[in-house]
Parts: structure tokens; sequence; C-alpha cells
């Protein structure tokens, strides 16, 4: 019954009238199949924002009479499970054949002008732009006469938080070669790992929606771009729109990583695939303007 209420009070015309809201914020959109997780976690924001129904906290929220709401809504319903040299067969495919690319249509390591941009968005936590750089100090052999520029961007500020704080547990680190851990990392105690400070400056991060046409602008040249397991989470128009901010945020001729169960085809013409021994990464066409 289209009236029934769930065990948080959310109707299903509650549900639909929430689901386009946030739609329209994020570009996110929850099916059916996922009310039970939606609902338990709109309830929890719900009660840590005071309110005692969801009629009142939805009324505050659209309004943005308290602006803080829709952030924790977003850090609530974001999935931000993680861990160092995730997919890291794509990080190979970065170092042996896509910034060799990079680094000829740049010139070469002795001409390049301005450093080399690396984007690694959603960054959650931090794990996978820290991989980016401890992958590079650690194989790639012009890390040290070719600057590089490494940034980490997400739409959740509370895991940004914990990317910049960069304390990791060793479920996080599990893949991480022990030699590594010992040389960037400090234990401190409870099963618990700090990061580098140097590493940690290395990495720039930002707070940002992939689908805010206007916020993206401000990324520009980027010549690689990682961009994994978000795009399953949009609709065709979305993902269409993430596809051409990300395209805007990149060098013509330069580089998109997507997840592994992603593809830009079904998506978007825009990007040219280009299949490397480790697998299909996407470019931008450099002719493109």
């Amino acid at each position: 019954m289209t009236s029934a209420a769930t065990g948080t009070g959310l109707t299903r015309a509650d549900f639909e009238k929430f689901r386009e809201y946030f739609y329209k914020r994020t570009g996110i959109q929850f099916s059916e199949s996922k009310r039970y997780f939606v609902d338990k976690r709109i309830d929890n924001c719900v009660r840590s924002s005071g309110f005692d129904t969801f009629a009142g906290w939805f009324g505050a929220l659209r309004l943005n009479d308290r602006p803080e709401l829709l952030q924790e809504l977003i850090n609530q319903l974001t999935v931000n499970e993680t861990y160092f040299l995730r997919e890291d067969y794509q990080f190979d495919a970065l170092l042996n054949a896509v910034l060799p690319q990079v680094l000829t249509a740049r010139g070469g390591t002795g001409r390049i002008v301005g450093p080399v941009k690396i984007l690694s968005l959603p960054c959650s936590t931090g794990e996978e732009p820290y991989s980016i750089a401890l992958r590079l100090l650690e194989e790639w052999p012009h890390i040290d006469t070719v600057d590089v520029e490494i940034h980490g961007a997400d739409i959740d500020s509370e895991v940004l938080a914990r990317a910049g704080h960069a304390s990791y547990g060793e479920r996080s680190l599990q893949r991480v070669p022990k030699p590594w851990v010992a040389k960037y990392f400090t234990s401190v105690g409870a099963g618990r790992y700090q990061l580098d400070d140097g590493i940690r400056g290395a990495v720039t991060l930002h707070q940002i929606n992939v689908c805010d046409t206007a916020a993206m602008r401000a990324f520009r040249d980027f010549d690689v771009v990682f961009c994994r397991n978000v795009l399953i989470y949009f609709d065709e128009l979305s993902s269409r729109r993430a596809a051409e901010n990300l395209y805007g945020a990149m060098r013509p001729g330069g580089y998109l990583f997507l997840g592994h169960s992603e593809s830009m085809s079904r998506i978007s013409p825009i990007f040219t695939p280009t299949r490397l021994p480790e697998g299909i990464v996407y470019q931008r066409p450099t002719g493109a303007k």
C-alpha cells in the first residue's frame, strides 16, 4: 500500500520526495531496493539533529534553515569502504604505460612544463591518493626529476577529515608491503598506523560533488584522473554530467581510470577507450578543446 510506513516512520510518499530531493542535490539515485539502507540513515540524521519527525527534519533540510543537515545526510548515505593498493593493476598501468605516454606527450622529462597532475575522485578516507603517492615514490624512476601534484576529492566532509588525519587500521594496510609500512607509517597503538607527514602534505584534499558542473570548473589540466566505483551510483543523466565534468577537468590527451565494473562506452562517447596490457583506460582526445 502506498501509504504504508516503515519502521522509521517514512511512508512510500516520503521516500519518493526524499529520493527526488537527494537526486537533485547530489546526482545519486536510490532504488526501492535500498529502502532499508536509506531509512536507517535518515532515522539517524533525524534523531541526531534533534527533530522528532521526518517531516520537521525534511522541511528544515529543503528550506536550508540548517545547512549542516545536508552535509550530515551526504556523509551518512555515501559508501566509503576502501583500502590501500585497491585494484592495483590500474596503478601498474599508471606506471608502466600512462605516465610514460604523458611525459612523451608533454615533451619528455627534460622539457616538461608544469607539474604532472593526478586527481583521485572520490578519494574517501585517502587510501587511493596515498597509494598513488607510495607507488610513485617507490617505483617510478622519474619521481626525483618530474614535479607531480596529487589531489584527492570527495563529497563527504567526514571522510575528508579522516583522510587529512591519515591514521589507518591494519585492514586498510593489509596489501601494503611490510617494508613500506615500516618506512612510511608509525604505529600509534591499538592497531593504528599514522602516515608520514611528508606524504600527507604531498596530497591536496578538496570537497567536491562530481555532478556539480560549476564547482568542477575549479579542476583543470589533469593528466590522469581516477574516478573508480562512483558512476555506478548515478542514473544515465547524472553519469553523463559527471563524465562531461571529468572531461573538462582533464588535459587533451589525459587519461581516465574507472572501476572494473564501469564502462564509459555506456555513458558517453566523448572519451576514447584505450586498451593497455592491464586493461581499459579512457582518454580525452588530443584534438579536443
